[in-house]
């Protein structure tokens, strides 16, 4: 944390260790209140009950009645009032005291507490015994908090305020420190970011943490996608181009210059209009008084006023071809197609697997397979370095989920392929994709030794290897169950190599199984031009 945060957990913990009534903790929209709140969550002694409320729109009962839930006190759902919830509130908040514990009520975004709301809240501090108060209460919001708590009618509530801070952005110093902090945290390196760009980056999010975090994301993914290892003021001015709101705002100088144009703009039509015909007659007396012998008559000056037309060019036609329109990956990824089952059937296409004839594959067939789903969250540098066609889950704005099979990459690792050999743009496909992944793989046997009637992911390895020999694949109800079944083809297994036919796999049947699954070759990412 930065010295302002650090002093920001230092004010709400001592309002929690030593306070009464309230504490607010004030700041700018995405300087780290909540993750500051979470912080406080993760030091609070363990002596003290905290009721967390994420979302403040409610009304007064709503509000008692969530607190209660976070508290886990029991209450009749269907006939509950502010009394009853109030009485129920306050004697277990009585016997927590007889116990030695505290209670802690957080209100995130408190800004948007309504004016009822604030004053049931204010008396919830009147639950108290003849010392303490029973309730410490956190008020976490935007600057417009501060605003609302100097209203007239809310003086007695600001008054049970003991404990304030102001949350502001970083300064330069700090951004730079922030930034390194978080490149070191990742095993990366801090120089990648210039000094020009990191004063850059300070400039476009006016310290902001979460604004910094937003510019640096998307400077690292273009730099990514260009191959460029050192992050300059260019690439952080495109990044600020692709995720920052643009604003309408002209500068001073373009509007004086706008507004010097217009005025232009009215003098000369002002003078054509008015002006003009005026001057125009002066000319021709002028020059009839001036030369008397020659005779100028006003149809010859108004044809020589007149535009002259020039003679039209030739312009061959030319057929225009339409040019097709690239597919763009968010037109291409929003298919409903693309479901999990539609993509679990393609890796195991891949492995070699049977398809079910209704085509409905999940995780329990995969492990009649022999094989395993393994679940997770990375980067993509993790997924690149797993080496395995891996089924990405992608969220769309109308927060619905599509699954598509990565099969490969690049050479560059700029362009990403999936299924039927369709490729986009790495930086277009991280802008969908939240971080989820699955990947189809056999267990690793947890043990040197597998017994008949075992359960185990070791038994999922064992008949993953028996199906590859055997190019077979049995329908079990149980695959991790090592059933008679697998006995016997243990033991056929055993035969075959002359090894004891004993149905288990021990030491002198493991080594030969294990030398068999070194030869198979389970598909890789594959590396294209």
């Amino acid at each position: 944390m930065s010295q302002r945060h650090q002093e920001g957990l230092a004010h709400l913990l001592y309002g929690i260790n030593f306070g009464g009534g309230f504490v607010a903790l004030t700041g700018e929209v995405g300087t780290g209140k909540t993750t500051l709140c979470h912080c406080l969550l993760q030091k609070i002694p363990e002596n003290i009950d905290i009721a967390l409320i994420l979302n403040p729109k409610l009304n007064a009962v709503e509000l008692l009645a969530t607190i209660c839930d976070e508290l886990s006190i029991i209450y009749d759902k269907n006939q509950h009032s502010l009394k009853n919830l109030i009485d129920l509130l306050n004697q277990h908040l009585l016997t927590g005291h007889a116990n030695g514990r505290r209670t802690v009520l957080l209100i995130d975004e408190a800004q948007n507490l309504s004016m009822e709301v604030l004053e049931q809240i204010r008396l919830l501090t009147n639950l108290e015994t003849n010392k303490t108060k029973l309730l410490q209460i956190i008020l976490v919001g935007q600057p417009e908090l501060k605003e609302l708590l100097k209203r007239q009618d809310l003086r007695q509530l600001n008054q049970r305020i003991t404990a304030r801070y102001h949350l502001l952005p970083l300064s330069l110093n700090e951004t730079r420190a922030y930034i390194h902090h978080r490149l070191m945290v990742c095993n990366g390196r801090p120089e990648i970011f210039k000094e020009n760009a990191i004063r850059k980056i300070y400039k476009l999010s006016s310290g902001i943490p979460r604004m910094i975090n937003i510019l640096c994301d998307r400077a690292l993914l273009g730099a990514y996608a260009t191959n460029t290892h050192i992050i300059t003021p260019a690439i952080v001015s495109v990044a600020a181009n692709e995720t920052l709101a643009s604003t309408d705002k002209k500068s001073p100088l373009t509007a004086l210059m706008i507004s010097l144009l217009f005025m232009g703009c009215i003098a000369t039509g002002v003078y054509f209009r008015m002006l003009w015909p005026k001057a125009n007659n002066e000319a021709t007396t002028s020059l009839a008084t001036t030369y008397p012998d020659i005779t100028i008559k006003p149809e010859i000056i108004s044809r020589a006023l007149q535009p002259i037309e020039e003679e039209p060019l030739l312009i061959k036609k030319v057929n225009l071809v339409p040019v097709a329109k690239t597919k763009m990956f968010d037109d291409w990824i929003n298919n409903p197609d693309y479901s999990l089952n539609t993509a679990l059937i393609s890796t195991l296409k891949l492995w070699n697997k049977p398809i079910p004839k209704n085509n409905q594959v999940d995780c329990h067939y995969v492990e009649t397979t022999g094989l395993r789903c393994v679940f997770g969250k990375a980067n993509w540098k993790d997924i690149l370095a797993i080496n395995h066609p891996a089924i990405l889950e992608f969220s769309l704005a109308n927060e619905q989920k599509f699954y598509a099979l990565l099969t490969g990459f690049g050479q560059n690792q700029s362009m990403v392929h999936f299924k039927e050999d369709v490729a986009f743009p790495v930086a277009d496909v991280l802008k969908y994709w939240n971080g989820y992944y699955l990947i189809v793989e056999p267990p690793i046997p947890d043990n040197k030794m597998i017994h008949p009637h075992q359960i185990s992911d070791s038994v999922l390895w064992l008949r993953h290897l028996l199906n590859s020999i055997d190019n077979k694949a049995d329908a079990v109800d149980q695959p991790r169950f090592y059933d008679d079944k697998l006995v016997a083809r243990v033991i056929d297994f055993q035969h075959q190599h002359q090894l004891p036919e004993d149905g288990k796999v021990g030491d002198k049947t493991m080594p030969h199984l294990k030398n068999i699954a070194r030869t198979l070759d389970p598909p890789h990412l594959e590396i294209t031009d």
